[in-house]
């Protein structure tokens, strides 16, 4: 018999934080700054959704749920027709992961925006929302998806969890359940319904089912929500109970700080990472250090002996493939990816990573100079260089993607890379669209 409220269950600490969160925090109470990094997000998402929407993983799926065809409830990129919110869910979720070009976040190793935004814009579409009702909902999946990984723990994702799929399946679900102005209680019962879909192993990096993951993770998110909004009663600690998700998925969940801390009034989320190499995250700090040393000492590729990239232990199972073969691998490559710097690429640009390249024969000699290291003492967000130069000897270099960047740089850096994605005109109109809060962001899904 199935009962009709979970009436017995005393919410323990963290699903009461985050449910109260969820449906209780006032709009005027989201601090602005939070705000700017959203809208850039929201801008970073788009581009490369945009930019990804024709990749074989973003047309399989975009041409499964179009075959399934049914309400038109949202906008699915490349596609001229809205589809269910389910569906333009685990579409855009995909599409949006398909380049592996959006934003991540260090507090737990995932992408919030490409499994929280398609969730969030779903609904919203479905449900006619205001734009910054919109923007307030994807900020707070954001937030719960963040503090909910880190809760979890590393120890989730080195054992092989893939905290875009997993943490972001909660992010997606509080976004939705925001958006559909659930009370407290209906919101528990999406987080606990969540938190027995939430899914996806980092074994699938390298191929379509990482994409895929974001895609899950948001469809996971509006069905939670569109669910407990019909009566849908599940057991809302889910999340943190015996036999929950996080002691059955290697969540340490040890420390509820993580998530109760300055909950509501700090948004960790304002943390998050932009990219600006087409390539894992796990990359991007050796990549800066390495262009950082070709530019200021004008090197030759054909003049280095030697390279040695060190890096934090957890990165050697996440983007650490030493002989790549594909275009999808080569994005996981420390080895090709610092032969490709050093020998001019530009590895802000799509097409550097190509089947191609990974068999060039001057590229892979290169790469076969490369040793990686590491040094558990790092950050997660940096990395050192080591260039042995036939003249020159030992060259050194450090970089930190943490290290802080003025709000003008980052708009400025964002809005770049999206107009390489689409073109400055292009960028610029989204960019003016999303700031003006005219709520059309679905003609420019549909249109593409």
């Amino acid at each position: 018999m199935t009962t009709s409220k979970a009436q017995l269950i005393e919410l323990p600490g963290v699903t009461e934080a985050i449910t109260g969160f969820v449906a209780g925090m006032h709009s005027n109470d989201i601090p602005e700054s939070a705000r700017r990094i959203a809208r850039l997000s929201l801008l970073d998402w788009m581009a490369v959704a945009i930019a990804g929407r024709n990749e074989p993983v973003s047309r399989i799926v975009r041409e499964l749920v179009a075959e399934e065809d049914g309400r038109p409830d949202a906008s699915v990129f490349g596609h001229p027709v809205k589809l269910p919110a389910r569906a333009a869910a685990l579409a855009n979720g995909a599409i949006s992961h398909a380049l592996d070009y959006d934003d991540t976040h260090f507090l737990y190793l995932g992408h919030p925006s490409a499994a929280v935004l398609p969730a969030a814009l779903a609904v919203a579409e479905k449900n006619r929302v205001n734009p910054k009702d919109f923007l307030d909902a994807a900020l707070i999946g954001f937030e719960v998806a963040c503090r909910v990984g880190a809760w979890l723990g590393r120890r989730h994702y080195q054992i092989g969890f893939h905290q875009t799929a997993t943490a972001g399946s909660f992010g997606a679900a509080m976004a939705a359940a925001r958006l559909l102005k659930l009370d407290k209680e209906m919101t528990g019962y999406a987080l606990g319904l969540a938190a027995t879909r939430a899914s996806g192993l980092k074994a699938q990096f390298g191929t379509m089912g990482k994409p895929y993951h974001a895609g899950m993770a948001a469809s996971n998110g509006v069905e939670a929500a569109l669910l407990a909004a019909r009566g849908f009663v599940a057991r809302p600690d889910g999340l943190e109970c015996a036999q929950g998700f996080a002691e059955t998925h290697a969540g340490v969940a040890s420390d509820p700080s993580l998530i109760l801390d300055g909950l509501g009034q700090h948004f960790v989320f304002e943390d998050v990472q932009h990219k600006f190499h087409a390539c894992c995250h796990g990359t991007h700090a050796a990549l800066e250090a390495l262009i950082e040393l070709r530019d200021s000492h004008r090197l030759d590729a054909n003049d280095i002996a030697s390279v040695t990239i060190t890096v934090h232990p957890r990165y050697l199972k996440v983007c650490n493939i030493s002989e790549p073969q594909t275009a999808l691998q080569a994005k996981f490559s420390y080895r090709l990816t610092a032969a490709l710097v050093l020998a001019g690429h530009d590895t802000a640009a799509l097409t550097t990573f190509s089947d191609a390249n990974c068999r060039d024969r001057e590229l892979t000699v290169l790469r076969d100079r490369v040793t990686v290291t590491t040094d558990a003492d790092m950050t997660e967000t940096a990395a050192t260089v080591g260039l042995e130069h036939l003249s020159d000897g030992a060259i050194n270099g450090y970089h930190d993607l943490a290290a802080p960047r003025s709000n003008a740089v980052r708009e400025t850096r964002v809005r770049d890379k999206a107009a390489s994605l689409l073109g400055r005109q292009s960028a610029d109109a989204l960019w003016d669209e999303i700031n003006g809060s005219n709520g059309l962001l679905e003609e420019w899904i549909r249109r593409t």
